[in-house]
């Protein structure tokens, strides 16, 4: 039948041609799309034994329409992601139940049950003991088992043929790594930051250093990455009483820097520390980047001696990981640059009273965290720049 756009009421149908639900007269299906780029439908039955999502991507930008068109070709790239995160930690991810790839469609765990993590801290919850420890994880896992240390020669060779993604890596090149940098039609900001953004254009030494992470994005493939997480692609809650935590939306998947996948994080736990100080609210938040690294690193050593090419040695790791380290802090500084001054703001700044002092904070932290990301060699010179004055 070739690429549909699916709407509400064609959903039972699909389902049940699909093989995924047997009586369509018990099935009641809502829309619940919030993202920027796809639709997403969730069908359960009368007494809720049986729920599923479906998620399909439009070959536009959703919120745009066909103005900003869009290959719903990322969805393979999602579809490859989960199928390689389901290896190493299906526990992280929801259960994928089905692909069809002629319309690009996803049919998964319905997760409505759970909560997304910057939701839960935008109103003034805690992240728990557990979450970035888990995220931490979840990179640790998948950047490893996809890296030459891994995987085979031949088979990394083939996932790297088979992740590359120019049209959504070239949205990250120019909305992360360059716009924010020089005179744009996607940059805006609060008329009081106009005076840091106009600062950030005529930095010489910003722009190079961001131009040294905008090249190590485009050439470093290093490892199969989730591509955009952040606290909106994150899911926690509790079931029978134990933390869940699941990481979703991956489209932005491509094999690339480690540092890109924890550096996009640390910048939203940091930006979400900085509305908890306006707010007053400050709890766990300042514990996230490093509870998330110390699990990386962990669960990356514990994985080390199962090493596909024992030619790289303990050296060699301590060298890598202080590389990651270095790299994710570069690129923490400049998500939290573009999401005050570029494409697509933070509501975790956007909604507070008075959003200018957490913004102006949160943009100063970034230039730190990029031009200084070489010498902040730890947590706690990290901790020191984060509570400066």
């Amino acid at each position: 039948m070739g690429y549909r756009i699916l709407e509400t009421d064609d959903i039972p149908a699909y389902l049940h041609e699909r093989g995924h639900w047997a009586d369509v007269t018990d099935i009641h299906v809502r829309e619940v799309s919030d993202g920027n780029m796809n639709r997403v439908f969730l069908a359960s039955n009368a007494d809720g034994s049986h729920s599923l999502a479906v998620k399909q991507a439009l070959p536009w930008v959703r919120v745009a329409g066909p103005s900003w068109p869009m290959s719903p070709e990322r969805a393979d790239a999602e579809a490859r992601a989960y199928e390689q995160v389901a290896r190493v930690a299906p526990d992280k991810i929801p259960a994928i139940h089905g692909y069809d790839a002629d319309n690009y469609a996803l049919v998964m765990e319905d997760m409505s049950d759970l909560e997304v993590l910057r939701t839960v801290l935008n109103e003034g919850a805690s992240y728990g003991p557990d979450t970035s420890a888990r995220i931490g994880e979840f990179v640790a896992q998948l950047a490893f088992a996809t890296s030459d240390f891994g995987m085979a020669s031949a088979d990394r060779k083939a996932l790297i043929a088979a992740s590359v993604s120019p049209e959504l890596c070239e949205i990250t090149e120019d909305v992360v790594l360059s716009e924010p940098y020089i005179e744009h039609e996607h940059n805006h900001w609060l008329p009081e930051l106009a005076d840091l953004a106009a600062s950030f254009r005529a930095d010489a030494r910003l722009r190079t250093e961001v131009a040294d992470l905008r090249y190590t994005f485009m050439t470093s493939a290093q490892a199969l990455l989730h591509g955009d997480l952040h606290t909106g692609s994150v899911m926690v809650g509790e079931r029978e009483g134990t933390p869940v935590v699941r990481v979703f939306d991956p489209e932005f998947s491509f094999v690339g820097p480690i540092g890109y996948d924890l550096g996009l994080y640390w910048a939203n736990v940091l930006v979400s520390e900085e509305r908890a100080r306006a707010l007053g609210t400050l709890s766990d938040h300042g514990d996230q980047l490093g509870l998330s690294w110390t699990a990386f690193e962990t669960e990356f050593r514990r994985l080390w001696p199962s090493r596909v090419d024992t030619f790289f040695d303990d050296a060699y790791l301590d060298r890598f990981l202080r590389k990651v380290w270095t790299e994710s802090l570069g690129y923490a500084g400049t998500e939290i640059i573009r999401r005050i001054i570029g494409f697509a703001h933070l509501t975790d700044l956007t909604t507070l009273p008075d959003p200018v002092p957490a913004s102006r904070r949160s943009l100063l932290l970034g230039r730190e965290l990029i031009v200084r990301r070489g010498e902040l060699s730890n947590v706690d010179a990290v901790g020191a720049v984060v509570e400066a004055p």
